[in-house]
């Protein structure tokens, strides 16, 4: 079994889908910004799972920008190709080829049993639904699988694919002998949530009911500036976090304190006797100062496709190194015949 690196960090691994042409605040400040901090705590592997994006209706095209957009902005936002191991999905083959082979130790019950698909197919009906879709969740087990992960941050809507891929390992490893590292979900620092600015009591998505109730890392950010400046508070004039009688007002002081380190309490006292419209002002002007660099670096990179595509090659040689390790184990426990080139010929 190939094991955690030798510097006795565990290898954690993470994604996130190409599904829009720009990360909105709430994906920063939820997930990327955790993903920034896990580099130096971790031997980090962090992949953009264009395969998964296929398993609903998708344009070509729009997909093949999106994945470049999202590259592009994970690296402006601080992901280090130098520190963590960071690539594209369909770069790497062996996530498709280790995915056959868990499909088939996989029970058609058990994977029925997925909420996700359910959920998915209810809305749709099932004749809508793809094969691929119905198997997301051996593509996402062998994602994890092929990297020898420890941890994988997962939130309440992954835990069951989770604990189907711990099932699938320990299956393989009992059947065919010890090859995968059992992971463990884990729950990082508790990260904020971020409320639409329109409704705070919705999560801030990007298929809100108002484009003004997200704000999106690629816009002008003047835009952003007047987004926070005309988001929704709420009655009576005081500035304090309370998420059930003052959303709108603890929505803005979560963003705020997320941005500048500040805490809520800080800001809380910074804030006392003055009105909300003190708060979106100073709010704005942190917001353009945030997105103004990251904007600007992401424009680059997409600029020079030629550069960020050696980055995200060279990642991909980097996870190949070790998924190719993996699945040639696989292949021999399970009773294929060898490969040269999984062997390490190439």
């Amino acid at each position: 079994m190939t094991s955690s690196p030798s510097h006795g960090r565990k290898r954690i691994l993470s994604g996130a889908k190409p599904t829009a042409d720009s990360l909105h605040l709430g994906n920063y400040i939820g997930a990327v910004r955790n993903w920034v901090d896990m580099q130096s705590a971790y031997d980090a592997v962090f992949f953009i799972p264009d395969l998964h994006a296929i398993t609903v209706d998708f344009d070509p095209a729009e997909l093949s920008n999106r994945t470049r957009v999202v590259a592009a902005q994970y690296i402006a936002a601080g992901i280090d190709p130098d520190k963590s191991i960071f690539f594209v999905q369909s770069h790497v083959p062996e996530h498709a080829q280790l995915a056959w082979a868990l499909n088939c130790i996989t029970g058609f019950g058990e994977a029925s049993r997925m909420t996700q698909f359910k959920d998915k197919t209810q809305k749709a009906g099932a004749d809508a639904a793809t094969l691929g879709l119905f198997a997301y969740p051996t593509l996402m087990a062998a994602d994890i699988l092929l990297y020898q992960t420890d941890l994988v941050p997962v939130g309440e809507d992954q835990r069951q694919h989770l604990e189907l891929t711990r099932n699938l390992a320990q299956r393989f490893n009992t059947r065919f002998g010890e090859t995968f590292t059992v992971p463990e979900a884990t729950i990082l620092k508790e990260s904020a949530k971020i409320y639409d600015l329109q409704n705070p009591t919705a999560k801030m998505s990007k298929t809100g009911e108002s484009p003004n109730g997200s704000i999106q890392l690629l816009e002008d950010p003047k835009i952003a500036a007047k987004r926070i400046k005309s988001a929704v508070t709420d009655t009576g004039t005081e500035i304090r976090f309370d998420l059930e009688q003052k959303p709108g007002v603890s929505n803005l002081l979560t963003i705020y304190s997320s941005l500048t380190g500040k805490s809520v309490a800080e800001l809380e006292a910074e804030y006392q006797g003055k009105m909300y419209g003190h708060l979106k002002v100073d709010l704005a002007e942190v917001m353009v100062d945030f997105i103004t660099p990251l904007r600007n670096r992401t424009n680059e990179l997409m600029a020079d496709p030629a550069e960020l595509d050696r980055l995200l090659a060279r990642g991909a040689e980097r996870a190949r190194e070790i998924a190719s390790v993996t699945l040639s184990q696989v292949y021999e426990r399970m009773g294929f015949l060898p490969s040269l080139r999984l062997a390490g010929v190439r």
